[in-house]
């Protein structure tokens, strides 16, 4: 039996699960105070904190670091890599705290992980963090040389609920071609070919479908006419690309339960913008179905909009049910899909990949 630690960071909270094996035998969200976290002047300062009130919490469940075969943190913005396991390292660590690739909660992850592996002799993991690129070279062609398509996505659950969609067509995930199409804050719909995500939306930065609070792809020359007009500086424009966008502006809320029912108190426009959202997930998929050739086993729909029956999978299904089933998985359990992939290392079904080692071989 294998017992692992996870631990997934947030800008004012801590998620943390313990498994043993399959099984998820703990959990718990730490919340942080202003008044704790004001201390820091950066968020990356704050790892030390969070690895003493994560150790104070796990004596109140009778658990020390040491009773743990390996902890696995929530990875964050480090260099585009391969998807898989990833072995914590030093450069890892040093480029998350310098923040080289961006700042986000997510980078405290692999660097908690790695203090508590130094401390305590055990295995520190990442497992698909958001930046994971298999994308085919076909596919980062843009249209200008200035410009490269980017692989942001939501790898760690797109990953997992494939890997669980294979099993149910029962077939190995290296021997099937899905689009999964992952919708919550933000939403990434990715073309997995035999395991590889060969093309898939950058979900962070403004491609693809709009969501409930970002635009997606919007019309390039009315955008540029808007960044020149002199009427907004660069934080408006970019907050209504990501933060103000989508349902947020034509509807005032991010919250899909609400629109939902505001739908289903007769409110025509907001039928008609949560339908165009689906429109235009649908019209990526069909995107995504052209970068597979057709050769689809099944459409995987996951994230916190696959709860909606009511209205977004029925319309989905209804739009891109004719290129083939239509798999529904709603919610994402980044805990589980975290310590799933160190129990596969931990098995040897998996070989952890190396940070160091990928940045190399990439110069």
């Amino acid at each position: 039996m294998y017992r692992i630690l996870v631990i997934n960071p947030g800008s004012t909270s801590t998620k943390l699960a313990i498994f043993e094996d399959e099984k998820q035998v703990a959990s718990k969200t730490l919340r942080h105070t202003p008044e704790e976290l004001s201390q820091f002047k950066r968020l990356i300062d704050q790892y030390e904190f969070r690895v003493n009130v994560i150790e104070d919490f796990l004596k109140t469940l009778g658990f020390e670091y040491k009773d743990f075969n390996a902890v696995v943190g929530r990875g964050g913005l480090v260099r585009p890599i391969p998807s898989g396991t990833y072995l914590v390292d030093e450069l890892m660590v040093e480029e998350l705290k310098q923040a080289k690739y961006g700042e986000h909660a997510s980078n405290l992850g692999a660097v908690i992980a790695f203090e508590i592996s130094n401390k305590y002799n055990i295995p520190a993991y990442i497992v698909d963090p958001v930046v994971v690129d298999e994308m085919d070279k076909i596919a980062k062609i843009s249209g200008h040389p200035m410009f490269e398509r980017k692989s942001i996505f939501h790898a760690l659950n797109q990953k997992a609920v494939a890997r669980r969609a294979a099993e149910e067509l029962g077939k190995k995930y290296e021997e099937t071609n899905l689009i999964v199409v992952h919708m919550g804050g933000g939403i990434s719909i990715g073309a997995h070919r035999n395991g590889k995500v060969i093309d898939v939306n950058n979900a962070l930065d403004g491609d693809g479908p709009f969501t409930p609070e970002r635009s997606g792809t919007l019309p390039l020359t009315q955008l540029i006419d808007l960044c020149y007009s002199g009427k907004y500086d660069y934080d408006f424009i970019k907050k209504r690309i990501k933060g103000k966008g989508g349902l947020v502006a034509y509807l005032g809320t991010n919250d899909a339960m609400k629109v939902q029912e505001m739908i289903s108190n007769g409110d025509k426009k907001a039928e008609l913008v949560y339908k165009a959202m689906a429109y235009q997930i649908a019209k990526w998929i069909g995107k995504m179905a052209a970068a597979l050739k057709g050769e689809v086993d099944a459409i995987v729909l996951t994230g916190g909009l696959a709860y909606d029956e009511n209205y977004m999978v029925k319309w989905l299904k209804e739009y891109t049910g004719f290129i083939a089933k239509v798999l529904v998985y709603p919610g994402g359990d980044e805990e589980k899909a975290l310590a799933m992939g160190a129990l596969r290392v931990l098995r040897g079904e998996e070989k952890a990949r190396s940070y160091k080692e990928e940045v190399q071989m990439r110069g």
